[in-house]
């Protein structure tokens, strides 16, 4: 008889026994919870496993809490649209290993909305480590803004989450994530205005 233990190999955890164990949360109770509270839908509909399964492999990814929405996602066509919060942007940004930095520049020429006046465009600079120049990138309020609450309210506030989200993903090469006025778009393209007859 040889004294050589065996050592039986150990199954890889879940993905939802993974994601679960980080926040300290029960697995099947974690998935009933973020199937009510991370997805945006109307209707009532009931979100999938797979589409669960599909918005926790990119907040895994990025290191995002679907439970503080830093991602939370759009059910589309059998699929799903991931949305990043500008705190899950923030997030992503901040625990990237060669962040070095990050800052805005207004125009100083403005432009009104609903009453405000908005700079008319928003510059982001990002600082990379391993860059000697720095990756900047403007968005103007003409092109991004939109007719709903939150750029009615804080227009300028909404321009510059524009300009970071933007310039993080030339700076960092983030794909396939998007913040809710993309998201919306996408689930609900926006339709040619009717032809007069």
């Amino acid at each position: 008889m040889s004294d050589i233990a065996v050592i039986q190999p150990t199954a890889p955890r879940s993905l939802v026994q993974k994601v679960a164990g980080r926040f300290g949360v029960d697995p099947g109770k974690m998935l009933d919870a973020l199937k009510a509270t991370a997805f945006k839908q109307s209707g009532g509909g009931s979100i999938s496993n797979e589409q669960m399964m599909a918005l926790l492999i990119v907040a895994d990814h990025h290191g995002l809490n679907p439970f503080t929405r830093e991602i939370f996602a759009f059910p589309d066509k059998g699929g799903i649209v991931p949305v990043v919060s500008v705190d899950g942007w923030s997030r992503i940004l901040n625990d990237h290993a060669q962040m070095d930095g990050v800052e805005f520049i207004d125009a100083e020429t403005m432009t009104k909305h609903g009453g405000k006046e908005v700079p008319e465009w928003i510059e982001c600079v990002i600082y990379r480590k391993d860059r000697s120049k720095p990756t900047r990138v403007r968005e103007r309020f003409a092109e991004v803004s939109r007719d709903t609450q939150p750029w009615k309210s804080h227009p300028a506030r909404m321009l510059r989450h524009k300009a970071l989200i933007q310039c993080a993903r030339v700076a960092f090469g983030f794909s396939g994530i998007y913040d809710e006025d993309e998201a919306q778009r996408i689930v609900q393209p926006e339709q040619p205005p009717a032809k007069e007859k």
